[in-house]
């Protein structure tokens, strides 16, 4: 009798760890594109979204390993099962949405049009190939992409569009007047003229609104999905449904998510890198307030 109830208490911890491993996740995300992917000099991975996605998975009660893959690639990823979760600012948008479910929307963000500060380029010449090199940038699989695609080549206007592993890429080509413009979502695009200060700017803003979220395979199979809302509303988002199909982001003061866009949107970067560095014992652990208070005074904030 001892003997079997022993067998049944080593069968009950062998289905526990078994339970406890099929409770770690992959989360697919293209590093680097700060500020919501990043990485530190170690190797290490951070930013605003996965710092998210690592305050949403203790909040959930999950885990996760972060892999770096190329954005064009991490929906096939998903789908197929090699990964579990994508983060990477990806716009919530009709066309994904027939191969893969989203969230609820955790960004709201719009197109910049960056150009060199010496071209003597607006939004409307640097749009209309009127450059030197009559071509625009954009990371490939990316709206910023396809909204050349659709809305400069699809009006008949000639200008060539070439296509990046990385917004990091074009950008270095845009530096290097390879490229007239880049067209890259608006935060990103403000760290890019903080690594470039003396070459490039802004030369206008597309207002595209669109809605970032985290995405999973079609159908949810793994169940994320409810788990991953319910995390981001316990961390301070609400998002209210308005009049014509917009939605409203709102932060709740002083919440988890407030903190994290004080953290990485404003601050210098490689200052943000350093800071991270001391306190990130504090978000692996799960104290999460910690975190931020300790970011915050690093930063000065």
């Amino acid at each position: 009798m001892n003997r079997a109830v022993g067998a049944v208490l080593i069968l009950g911890l062998l289905v526990g760890v078994g339970t406890l491993g099929a409770e770690k996740y992959i989360v697919a995300s293209d590093i680097p594109w700060a500020p919501f992917e990043m990485v530190n000099e170690a190797g290490e991975y951070l930013g605003f979204d996965l710092d998210l996605m690592r305050a949403i998975a203790h909040v959930a009660g999950f885990e996760i390993e972060i892999r770096n893959i190329a954005f064009d690639a991490i929906i096939e990823n998903v789908r197929t099962g090699r990964a579990d979760i994508g983060a990477s600012g990806f716009t919530i948008t009709a066309e994904r949405e027939r191969v893969v479910d989203f969230s609820i929307p955790y960004f709201l963000s719009n197109q910049a049009v960056v150009v060199r500060k010496d071209s003597g380029l607006n939004i409307v010449t640097a749009l209309a190939g009127l450059g030197p090199a009559k071509a625009i940038g954009a990371q490939n699989g990316t709206t910023g992409f396809y909204w050349v695609e659709d809305n400069i080549q699809g009006a008949g206007i000639e200008v060539a569009l070439k296509g990046y592993e990385t917004y990091p890429a074009a950008i270095l080509d845009l530096v290097n007047g390879r490229v007239d413009a880049v067209i890259q979502d608006e935060p990103a695009s403000k760290a890019s003229l903080a690594a470039y200060p003396d070459e490039l700017a802004i030369a206008g803003i597309i207002n595209t609104n669109e809605y970032f979220g985290f995405l999973v395979a079609e159908g949810d199979p793994k169940g994320l999905l409810p788990r991953i809302n319910q995390a981001l509303e316990e961390l301070g988002l609400t998002v209210r449904e308005l009049p014509g199909g917009i939605k409203e982001l709102v932060i709740a003061e002083g919440s988890f998510i407030a903190g994290l866009q004080e953290i990485y949107f404003g601050p210098d970067l490689d200052e943000v890198t350093a800071a991270w560095g001391k306190c990130k014992g504090l978000l692996f652990s799960g104290d999460l307030s910690g975190y931020i208070r300790c970011m915050k005074a690093e930063l000065g904030l």
